[in-house]
């Protein structure tokens, strides 16, 4: 005997997403510790340091949607890295729904390092961020 499903279908009837408070535990990275309570914009600063601190498809606790890729950076040269690396970047933090958009990048290369700066745009104000890629 199968089950019936057609009165279990709910068809048109799309729940709205409400966005959820922001507010989660500090990390401080200085003391390595975390202490405390931060929201806001010190919250996505946070989410934006660890999204970019996590390599993608390497933890197998976050989703494939999380995290950034750069492992296939390493050997390259910066002729490539750069401007992969901020397709890379953008395709990283716009997975986040506080995050609208990251522009004004510039890249340093020092050595076998290309440091890369820019500006995140969020619900709650712009951020300046770097992120150091080993090449």
């Amino acid at each position: 005997m199968t089950p019936n499903t057609e009165n279990n279908i709910l068809i048109n009837n799309v729940e709205t997403v409400t966005e959820q408070p922001n507010k989660t535990y500090y990390l401080d990275k200085e003391k390595n510790i975390i202490s405390g309570f931060c929201d806001n914009l010190e919250a996505i600063k946070q989410t934006i340091y660890c999204i970019l601190n996590t390599e993608r498809f390497d933890h197998l606790i976050y989703s494939w949607n999380y995290g950034i890729e750069t492992k296939h950076l390493i050997g390259e040269n910066s002729a490539f890295v750069v401007p992969e690396l901020e397709r890379v970047i953008k395709e990283a933090l716009l997975q986040d729904t506080r995050i609208v958009d990251i522009n004004n990048f510039s890249f340093e290369t020092i050595k076998n390092k290309i440091v890369a700066t820019f500006s995140v745009m969020t619900t709650a104000g712009t951020l300046e961020m770097e992120r150091v890629v080993n090449i």
